[in-house]
C-alpha cells in the first residue's frame, strides 16, 4: 500500500526538508481502500474498482451495508459491523486498521484538514462507493475559468471566510455596487457561488460540488 504513483504531489521545502502534499490526503485514500477490502462482497467475483479522473477519484466495490443502515449512518459515530469480520480483524491485528467503526469519519476528517471538499459516500443496491474531489477553489484553477481578478479574489475570500456580501465584494475590490452585482451574478451563473437570501440580506457561498456542479 505504498505505491502512490497515480497521485500527483506538490513539492515544497521547509528549510532543507522536502515536503510533499498530495492532491488527495493519503490517509483518507488508504482508509477508503481498506474499507473496500473489509466490506466487499467477494461472492460476485467483481474486483474493487478505482477510477481516477482529472478532478476526482472514485473507489467502488460490491458490498452490503448492515441491515437498516443508510449512508447517513456512515457520516456519524457508529458501531463497527464489517461485512467480512475475519478480514477486518486481520487488518486490525496487522495494524492497518487503527480503530473500529471510525473509518468513514477519519476519511471525512482527513479531507477537511487537507482543505478539499467532503467525500461523497454512495450506496445503491449492492454498490458502495466513495468519491474524493480536488480543491478547485484555488487561484491557479480559477484563472483557467476566464474570471476577472475581482472574481478570483472574491472566491478566495469566500473560501477563507465562508461567505461574502455585495458590500464586502465592493470593499475588497474597491469597486461599485453595480460592478459587484454583475460579477457576483456571473459567478452564480457559472455555478461557482450560490446566492442565499434576497436583496440587502443576500450573501454568497461556494456551491457544493464546485464549478459546473
Amino acid at each position: 500500500m505504498g505505491n502512490w504513483s497515480l497521485f500527483k504531489a506538490i513539492i515544497s521545502y521547509e528549510g532543507i526538508n522536502r515536503v510533499e502534499k498530495f492532491e488527495y490526503p493519503k490517509d483518507a485514500v488508504r482508509e477508503a481502500l481498506l474499507n473496500a477490502i473489509a466490506h466487499k462482497d467477494y461472492s460476485g467475483g467483481v474486483p474493487i474498482q478505482i477510477s481516477v479522473y482529472s478532478d476526482k477519484i472514485i473507489f467502488w466495490n460490491e458490498g452490503q451495508l448492515p441491515e437498516n443502515w443508510t449512508v447517513k449512518n456512515l457520516l456519524e459515530k457508529h458501531a463497527s459491523r464489517p461485512y467480512n469480520p475475519d478480514i477486518a480483524n486481520a487488518l486490525f491485528r496487522s495494524g492497518y486498521i487503527e480503530s473500529w467503526g471510525r473509518g468513514t469519519l477519519k476519511i471525512i476528517r482527513e479531507c477537511n484538514q487537507a482543505g478539499i471538499p467532503d467525500p461523497i459516500f454512495s450506496y445503491e443496491s449492492s454498490d458502495i462507493s466513495v468519491e474524493f474531489r480536488k480543491d478547485i477553489y484555488n487561484e491557479k484553477y480559477l484563472n483557467t475559468l476566464n474570471l476577472n481578478d475581482r472574481q478570483v479574489k472574491a472566491v478566495l475570500f469566500v473560501k477563507d471566510k465562508g461567505k461574502i456580501t455585495n458590500r464586502e465584494y465592493q470593499e475588497i475590490n474597491n469597486t461599485s455596487d453595480r460592478t459587484a452585482s454583475r460579477d457576483l451574478e456571473n459567478l452564480v451563473t457559472l455555478s461557482i457561488l450560490n446566492r442565499i437570501g434576497e436583496k440587502k440580506g443576500a450573501y454568497y457561498q461556494l456551491k457544493l460540488g464546485g464549478y459546473g456542479g
